[in-house]
Order: C-alpha cells, then sequence, then structure tokens
C-alpha cells in the first residue's frame, strides 16, 4: 500500500527507537522525568516562549490551551474551517463550556478581519452576548489544503486582539511544514501568539505526542488541565525521547515531503477530467476533486483496492498527504494509479464504479 491519508501514519525512525530504548525516565506527573524536562525545555526555546508542557496528543494541547485561556460562556473565536472546530470533537464545548464563534476561512488560510473584528467587539455589557475570550489561528491550514498563513496575517490578527485584551492561541500542528517552505523561522508566526500546540507525530515522525508552549503561568494551568483530561503520564520520557529525535532530526527533511507533494500534484494535474489547483499546494497536503459521477467515497474506496490509501475531504474533495515513508516514486505511481482510474469515468468510455449497470 502507498499511504497518503495523513502525515500521522509516520513510523518511528531507528534513531528514535533507539532513543526510546536507552531513555532516562522518571514520573512525569510527579516532574521528575528527565527526557521530558529536556523536551520541554527545547520546545520553548524553538517556539520563543517562557515554557513548555509534553501532551499526549495535538487535540488535548489545543482543548487544555483553550480551557486555561478562558472561563466557561467565553467566546473561542475561529475560522470556520479551523481543525479544532472540525475535528476536535466539540471538546471546549462539552468539557469547557466554551463557545465557538466561527468566522470565514479565506481560501488560504487566513481569518476575515472585519468578522473577527465583529466576534470581538465590545457590545457594551450587553448581558445577551457571550464575552469573547480568545482567538484561534492555524498554520499550515489543513482544510485549506495545508496553506501557509502568512506572518503578516498574524500580525493583523495579534493587533486586534491586544487592543481587545484577548490572548491568540495558535494550532500549529503542522506550523514546521509552513516553517520550511517559507523559509523563516517559526517564531517569526509564534511573536504573534500568545500560545502555540505543535506536533512531534505528523511530519515529524514521533509516534506519540505534541507541545503547548507561552507563558510560564499559562503552561502552570495547561499542566493542570493536561491532568484533568486524563492526560498525565508517567514515564513519558519513553515517548519524549523520540520528540526529541524529531526536532534535532526531522524538521529540514519536511521540504523532502513538499517536493514529493509538487511532483505528485503535478502528475494529477497531467490526468484529463480530475481538478486541482497547482497554486495552492505550498507544502505537503494535495487536495483534487474527481469527476461526476465518481462520488469522492467510491473513487478513495477504488484506489484502495488498487493500493493507494487517500482521505475525503469534505463536499468532493479528496486529499493526499505525502510524509516521510513514502518515496517520489511512490507519489508517481500514486498518480499513475488513479489515473488508471480515471480511464474508468466516462469520456473514456467506461462507467465508473456505482454508477449503475
Amino acid at each position: 500500500m502507498i499511504d497518503l491519508r495523513s502525515d500521522t501514519v509516520t513510523r518511528p525512525t531507528p534513531a528514535m527507537r533507539d532513543a526510546m530504548a536507552r531513555a532516562e525516565v522518571g514520573d512525569d506527573v510527579f516532574g521528575d522525568d528527565p527526557t521530558v524536562h529536556r523536551l520541554e525545555a527545547a520546545a520553548a526555546r524553538i517556539a520563543g516562549k517562557d515554557a513548555a508542557v509534553f501532551v499526549a496528543s495535538g487535540t488535548m494541547g489545543n482543548l487544555a490551551s483553550l480551557l486555561a485561556h478562558c472561563e466557561r460562556a467565553r467566546l473561542a473565536v475561529l475560522g470556520d474551517q479551523a481543525h479544532i472546530f472540525v475535528y476536535e470533537g466539540g471538546g471546549a464545548s462539552a468539557l469547557g463550556g466554551l463557545v465557538y464563534r466561527t468566522v470565514p476561512n479565506l481560501p488560504d488560510g487566513r481569518l476575515s478581519l472585519p468578522a473577527v473584528d465583529e466576534a470581538t467587539r465590545d457590545m457594551g455589557g450587553d448581558p445577551h452576548f457571550a464575552l469573547p475570550g480568545v482567538i484561534c489561528l492555524e498554520n499550515t491550514h489543513n482544510r485549506m489544503g495545508g496553506r501557509i498563513v502568512p506572518v503578516e496575517h498574524f500580525a493583523e490578527v495579534a493587533a486586534l486582539a491586544a487592543s481587545r485584551g484577548l490572548p491568540v492561541h495558535l494550532d500549529g500542528a503542522r506550523l514546521f511544514n509552513a516553517s520550511v517552505a517559507a523559509g523563516r523561522p517559526v517564531t517569526d508566526w509564534t511573536m504573534h501568539a500568545t500560545s502555540v500546540q505543535f506536533c512531534l507525530s505528523k511530519g515529524l515522525g514521533a509516534p506519540v505526542g505534541s507541545i503547548v508552549a507561552g507563558p510560564a503561568d499559562f503552561i502552570v494551568r495547561v499542566r493542570r488541565n493536561r491532568k484533568m483530561l486524563g492526560g498525565g503520564m508517567r514515564q513519558a520520557g519513553v515517548l519524549a525521547a523520540a520528540g526529541l529525535v524529531a526536532l534535532e532530526t526531522m524538521i529540514d527533511r519536511l521540504a523532502d515531503d513538499h517536493a514529493n507533494a509538487t511532483r505528485m500534484a503535478a502528475a494529477l494535474a497531467a490526468i484529463p477530467g480530475l481538478t486541482i489547483d497547482l497554486a495552492s499546494v505550498e507544502t505537503n497536503t494535495v487536495v483534487f476533486e474527481p469527476p461526476e459521477p465518481w462520488t469522492p467515497q467510491a473513487f478513495v474506496a477504488a484506489a484502495k483496492e488498487r493500493g493507494v490509501l487517500l482521505v475525503t475531504f469534505g463536499g468532493r474533495r479528496v486529499r493526499a498527504m505525502t510524509h516521510g515513508d513514502v518515496t517520489g516514486r511512490e507519489c508517481e505511481q500514486a498518480a499513475e494509479i488513479l489515473g488508471g482510474l480515471m480511464r474508468q469515468a466516462p469520456g473514456f468510455g467506461l462507467r465508473a464504479p456505482g454508477s449503475g449497470p
């Protein structure tokens, strides 16, 4: 199988496995795991923040952060295509009593600033309205096809947030992809955010875990929330060791994933009938649409039968995502297989699966 479902399917490298086997450990809930301490210190330095905490997942990191930023019944202002809103199970509402206030995402992942301005406006103490609590940004932007949200937009949102006395949380699950592709340090974005969550278990290839970084007093609250959410891990240094290897050895190689995505996108663009916007392929995400009468579900199922794993991605979209466990040649092979599928579509004289007898 050529597995292009997500960069979450990456397997730990031999160096990670070796580091995990040799990791010096303690009980992290008691605060005495030295490998976790090293990971958190390194992550805080990279993010340009006072402190950091190792959490089990990006979803946990985002949730623990929102709960640390907001009282109950406050607004979490975020894009209508934000991962926190679409893919994280409504956790901030279910577990924190927060209210999601969505604003439109533009095609490149930016938020509509007029809508953010309206959502966070002082309503003069009118008790009908929930008070704003936090503004959330995302980079790279998953639902918008792995787009790099510009630093300039972060600065604009940060200025608006500061004028309202609000914190900004960055869901930076794939922030290092943005950094490598843009040739800029992650601090160019994180300097405009109060807090940031980034994943070690996606393109960086670690088996488990994410980091939340921010002000020291904020991280104290996040650590408490992590425990409340069931994320207090014991000998977590076994996992943190892989995270250290990820930060030390896996960031620069993300450029290979981006090159492979561009290579695959170009091959897909040459297939008659498939719709793809080459200009939107900025990192490791390739989003395209098969033509009718294909449904995305039927197309993904047919691709799986032929050895390519993809995911549906809302509307008529299908997503492929490159990562460290697929080569450039495998990306080309996947495109060739998908081209073969397209020869079953109308226009080539054959029927698509599910289109009737």
